[in-house]
């Protein structure tokens, strides 16, 4: 992409909060300097910042004009780093408070999309008392145990029989508080970026795991990732204005990502909404973005020229 130094310079200093806390730490890390990587190859004044707990020093002390947020999970993707940075005034990337809240909670996220009308799989709230087959009874098997509030798969267990639920609930509160038991849906999982108000060509992940995990995610070579997706246009517009939705009832903006299965009768499935997904140039957004005939650094830089300004009041 040519971009002129003088429409890059528009953007002043530009921090790019990367690494945080979070169990995704090492995501974040690899994606955020693949965004810096890009923005400082089309000539934007980029520095990296590694969230810690003087985050609002570092941000104060840089005199930046605008945030880059690319923290996964926690600390990022769930209001903190958006209310630190609407306390500075300095306009920043993706999603605002209330819609980094919501989506990052998967618990609320469902919740909100039963209220608006949009597919979800069934679940239930449990912790490490709940009665095992009050649960199979309600959600049957298997089911799939998730933390709240992580992302990149950890802590999720899938369930195959009453024995294994207390230990995979076990294994999700080592992460999270809060966990819920979700009905298995059999069938393949698709993924929809969105870039604004566009949806981008949807991503099917085929994987031989259980289902697309951690491991999968990050760590194997078996892993595909089918753009063209396979589906038939009608199917796949059908994918992209769910996502659309699902989007907005969240009230999230300027990019994210939206999961889903779709079962063996052709139904789709909302999962769970990513505010601000991976960003290396293996990763499902740019991925996607490429097919849509959008460059890594196109897509970076669209990213940032559509940060939200954050008004004093506002």
């Amino acid at each position: 992409m040519s971009v002129s130094v003088k429409v890059a310079a528009e953007f002043g200093r530009v921090a790019v909060l990367l690494g945080g806390r979070s169990a995704e730490r090492a995501i974040s890390l690899n994606s955020g300097q693949a965004v810096l990587t890009s923005l400082l190859e089309q000539g934007v004044d980029a520095h990296r910042v590694d969230v810690d707990v003087n985050v609002s020093k570092h941000l104060r002390d840089g005199n930046y004009d605008r945030a880059f947020i690319i923290l996964h999970g926690r600390g990022g993707e769930d209001g903190e780093i958006q209310g630190v940075l609407r306390s500075l005034n300095i306009p920043f990337t993706g999603s605002d408070i209330t819609a980094s809240v919501l989506s990052m909670n998967k618990l609320i996220s469902k919740q909100v999309w039963i209220q608006h009308g949009l597919p979800t799989a069934k679940f239930v709230q449990v912790t490490a008392e709940s009665n095992s087959d009050a649960v199979i009874a309600e959600l049957g098997l298997p089911v799939i145990i998730k933390p709240v509030n992580e992302g990149s798969s950890i802590g999720m267990t899938k369930v195959k029989s009453a024995d294994e639920l207390k230990q995979a609930i076990e294994v999700a509160t080592e992460f999270d508080a809060e966990v819920i038991a979700e009905q298995w849906i059999e069938g393949e999982e698709y993924t929809v970026a969105l870039l604004n108000d566009d949806a981008l060509p949807v991503i099917r992940l085929k994987t031989p795991n259980d289902f697309y995990d951690f491991e999968a995610k990050y760590q194997s070579n078996n892993t595909e990732y089918l753009c063209p997706c396979g589906m038939s246009d009608k199917d796949e517009a059908e994918c992209q204005e769910i996502a659309k939705k699902a989007f907005a009832a969240l009230r999230m903006s300027g990019w994210g990502r939206i999961d889903f299965m779709r079962d063996q009768t052709g139904q789709f499935y909302l999962l769970e909404a990513n505010s601000v997904p991976g960003m290396t140039d293996h990763s499902l957004v740019p991925m996607a973005a490429k097919q849509a005939g959008i460059s890594f650094e196109q897509l970076v830089w669209k990213i940032l020229e559509n940060s939200m300004e954050v008004k004093i009041n506002g």
